[in-house]
């Protein structure tokens, strides 16, 4: 099948990796449209914010399915919860092939709030989710996270910080997946030279930085998590992904790394797709069950 890396994704693999990010944002990618036999509710709210809403896509007559949960990237400033990169293949693998409920949510972006403010927005919609699972033949029991670039920073910040999740009425959910991030460590990231952008999103202080930091944050009981890293990029985002799953491990927890050949968009947009990247991820999904 045809690698589809829309051009948002292409730009924003130039500023994570290689690049500055234009002062303006990119054109947001094309939607993706169902895949046939799967049902999509969009923009369901779970704030009053226009950006704080969701896509639910529901395989027919499901039962008690489990429920995948994507939150897309956009270096915190941007992004498209109906691309067709973040859900395309996905829902196509996991909604019409496995039956699953898909979930697909935005937020709020920089500058309109802080990275920390879009961690509270990720959280209020797993809430919703895990609350409104039943009514769409979804299981809230058997919820995963899944979140890539700015998304897998803001899924790893959760996964790392339970009275974070708590505090906007979270339940404990069964694992996460983070899909190719460079600021796991966000303190170690923001005192060596890196890339122009990430002042923007997360500003000068180091209190802030160790407040928004997935390694900082990490406290024992974590669920499981899977960290896959493109290993195409120049930023070491696999060095720090394994870092992060050492500090998992030595808390006691449990993380797995998967590293590809991939490129960071193609990371997100190739998920879904047949092959071992998909059969991988499949794999630790279904041993958390």
């Amino acid at each position: 099948m045809k690698r589809l890396v829309p051009r948002v994704l292409v730009l924003l693999l130039a500023a994570a990796c290689a690049a500055p990010l234009p002062a303006a944002a990119p054109p947001e990618s094309t939607a993706a449209s169902p895949a046939a036999g799967v049902r999509r509710i969009a923009d369901l709210p779970y704030g009053p914010d226009p950006r704080q809403r969701m896509d639910a896509y529901l395989p027919a007559n499901a039962q008690a399915a489990p429920v995948l949960v994507m939150v897309h990237g956009g270096a915190w400033m941007f992004g498209d919860k109906a691309a067709a990169s973040v859900v395309g293949p996905k829902v196509e693998h996991w909604v019409r092939e496995r039956g699953f409920v898909l979930v697909s949510v935005g937020y709020r972006f920089v500058p309109q709030v802080d990275v920390a403010q879009q961690a509270q927005d990720v959280a209020r919609a797993l809430a919703a989710v895990q609350s409104q699972a039943p009514s769409w033949g979804g299981d809230p029991a058997r919820v995963v996270l899944m979140g890539h670039s700015a998304g897998a920073h803001l899924v790893a910040l959760l996964a790392a910080s339970a009275p974070l999740a708590r505090q906007e009425g979270v339940r404990p959910w069964l694992g996460t997946v983070a899909l190719d991030s460079a600021a796991l460590d966000t303190a170690a990231l923001m005192r060596r030279p890196h890339l122009r952008f990430y002042d923007r999103v997360f500003g000068a202080d180091p209190a802030f930085w160790r407040r928004v930091s997935p390694t900082d944050q990490l406290a024992p009981g974590t669920a499981p998590l899977l960290l896959v890293c493109s290993t195409q990029r120049r930023d070491g985002s696999c060095a720090q992904a394994r870092a992060f799953a050492d500090r998992v491990a030595a808390s006691g927890g449990r993380a797995e790394l998967l590293p590809q050949d991939l490129s960071h968009g193609e990371i997100d947009a190739e998920l879904g797709l047949p092959g071992g990247y998909t059969s991988a991820v499949d794999g630790f999904i279904r041993s958390l069950r």
